[in-house]
């Protein structure tokens, strides 16, 4: 039997696709296994600078493994393992120090759309649709959707998205606030690649520092947030990197960060 996720390395990106599209790539708990795997040992690289998701198929993920779903309802403690691991697993990608980009084509439903919230950046196909599905079969959002889709869309349309369990399409996604790009479903892998080995060229520290200050920036008031980013840039200006930086600035060239 293959793995649920192929896990990967192309140049100095850590790629994680998702491998089980005849069960449109539903997110099992042995899926939450091999993602979480993948992103410790990519942050633990020193070569790998940036996190690609992906999935084969048609489709990106049209949410929880559901079978899986049904053999735990009489189990409390399984049931219970399997929605605080996924959430688990989601907030650590979340929080990674690496930069983790998506790609999505086809369908992106209810797990899944979980799954891409807890990336930082987001390509879609111009043919992707997301909906969080949830609603329509009496159930509730298990792995940060319901926090993370009112966190980006604000509260009134994250929560008409909910209710309605209606699809939106890629540019409606985008203007949202749930996509960054849309491009052409045959260009989507390569897009997104090529966006994670530009970011790739950049300094770990300093990317991974921005990422902090914005989410967990993101929970404080305006005042707290300006002294974290303060007592940040006091700690990053003395570093190796800043230092190439304004040389290359200076020299006019592209910088060659050894970290």
């Amino acid at each position: 039997m293959s793995a649920p996720v192929a896990v990967t390395i192309e140049g100095s990106v850590g790629i994680i696709e998702l491998a089980r599209p005849e069960k449109f790539n539903c997110l099992s708990l042995k899926v939450h296994e091999c993602i979480s795997n993948a992103r410790a040992r990519f942050e633990a690289e020193r070569n790998v600078r940036s996190i690609l998701i992906r999935a084969q198929g048609k489709h990106f993920c049209t949410g929880a493994d559901l079978t899986e779903v049904k053999g735990k309802l009489n189990d409390p403690a399984a049931l219970d393992h399997f929605i605080a691991f996924g959430m688990n697993n989601l907030r650590a990608l979340e929080s990674s120090s690496l930069p983790v980009v998506v790609a999505v084509q086809g369908l992106c439903l209810a797990g899944g759309v979980e799954l891409m919230l807890a990336c930082d950046v987001c390509f879609g196909a111009e043919t992707a649709q997301f909906g969080d599905q949830h609603a329509q079969f009496g159930l509730i959002p298990g792995w940060g959707g319901s926090q993370r889709l009112t966190r980006l869309m604000g509260q009134r349309r994250a929560l008409d998205l909910m209710f309605s369990a209606r699809w939106l399409k890629a540019e409606e996604a985008k203007e949202a606030g749930l996509v960054n790009y849309t491009v052409p479903e045959a260009d989507l892998h390569k897009s997104a690649l090529e966006y994670c080995q530009k970011i790739a060229t950049r300094s770990r520290p300093g990317i991974a520092e921005m990422k902090r200050l914005a989410r967990e920036g993101a929970d404080l008031g305006i005042d707290q947030q300006m002294r974290l980013e303060r007592d940040a840039a006091v700690r990053a200006l003395p570093s190796d990197d800043v230092a190439e930086g304004l040389d290359a600035f200076e020299n006019r060239r592209a910088p060659e960060f050894k970290t």
